[in-house]
């Protein structure tokens, strides 16, 4: 049975205070000595050193059971029924460790707070620069027209088309700041059924064929596919995501240059779908970051392009509501690679 902690030091303590004692009655009562003889003295040495003892010894544990009590009491992480009065010479280890582990926990809490602040702060400032910018270009356009402007037709249709597609802009923000926040406060629970998935993409190239032309961009597979290709999920969703991710690929791709979809197999059980596109890439320190809401690599030229800075934060919400992966590879210079899993259909 391991000795209490606690009685090394009642047992030094009560060994000083017999020898002082001792010391003192020897001077005092030498005499005595020559009567009683030195065995009394002897005797009466042990008898006080007991006493001593169990004295100093019960002194202690009441007095770190008090202490300790009180801590208990006052850290609410503790609870103060765990304290027993008989091993409280030995909780203090205990006790060390519970409150290292209660620190270490706040030190993260604290942590994640802070982050969550940063977060929201910058959130914050995104949302009133995104919606800012078109509201004032439309006050702007508004103004002009009510100072007098409106009277001439051809300035009139100029700016009203131009404020219409400032609305446009506000419109598309406010309509992925609603999806967003269902996602993610509401969560999302997939539609899952069997879909083609060429089919699919197929026909996300025909509704952005007239814009990658504008841009001189060419949309197409790595290869024929002979057969088709089944998989499982949200047929309207994952329609979000490769629209995302190809209107992406055709605003950042380089004139004359080639967005490519492939579609692999993943392991046993996935398939994995690529999009591919030889722009100017994305640097390194970047890549972490890119899937944040409103984050944007170019701040200037994503501004021209238009656009909520939500795309990629909304693909990533839809591809995780199916317990898949979305998977990111670039070069600056050469071209990105966006890719996420779906599950084969059997």
């Amino acid at each position: 049975m391991k000795l209490k902690r606690t009685y090394s030091y009642a047992l030094w303590s009560a060994f000083y205070l017999t020898i002082l004692s001792v010391a003192i009655a020897m001077v005092s009562y030498y005499f005595i000595i020559e009567y009683l003889g030195i065995l009394s003295v002897v005797f009466s040495a042990i008898v006080l050193f007991i006493i001593s003892f169990f004295i100093i010894q019960y002194r202690a544990e009441h007095f770190i059971y008090r202490r300790l009590r009180k801590i208990y009491e006052d850290v609410s992480v503790l609870d103060v029924n765990d304290l027993k009065s008989d091993s409280v010479t030995t909780d203090i280890e205990k006790l060390s460790k519970k409150m290292k582990k209660f620190v270490d926990g706040k030190l993260l809490e604290i942590k994640d707070l802070t982050e969550r602040d940063s977060f929201r702060r910058d959130f914050l400032g995104n949302v009133a620069h995104e919606l800012k910018t078109p509201l004032f270009t439309v006050q702007g356009y508004i103004l002009t027209l009510i100072e007098g402007a409106v009277n001439d037709t051809e300035v009139r249709t100029k700016y009203l088309e131009r404020a219409n597609k400032g609305v446009e802009r506000l419109v598309a923000v406010i309509k992925d700041l609603d999806m967003i926040s269902k996602l993610e406060n509401d969560g999302m629970k997939p539609d899952i059924e069997v879909f083609n998935m060429l089919e699919l993409v197929q026909n996300v190239f025909d509704l952005f064929e007239m814009k990658a032309k504008k841009r001189n961009l060419t949309l197409q597979f790595d290869k024929v596919y002979e057969y088709p290709i089944f998989v499982k999920g949200d047929v309207k969703k994952i329609e979000q995501v490769l629209i995302n991710l190809i209107v992406n690929s055709i605003k950042y791709g380089k004139p004359n240059g080639t967005t490519i979809v492939a579609i692999d197999s993943y392991n046993e059980h996935k398939f994995v779908t690529k999009i591919i596109d030889n722009g100017e890439g994305i640097k390194q320190h970047h890549l972490s970051r890119l899937f944040e809401r409103f984050y944007r690599v170019d701040q200037s030229r994503s501004r021209e392009q238009g656009g909520s800075g939500l795309g990629l934060s909304i693909v990533k919400h839809i591809i995780e509501a199916h317990n898949e992966t979305i998977l990111l590879k670039s070069t600056y210079g050469e071209g990105s690679e966006f890719s996420f899993t779906l599950e084969k259909a059997k």
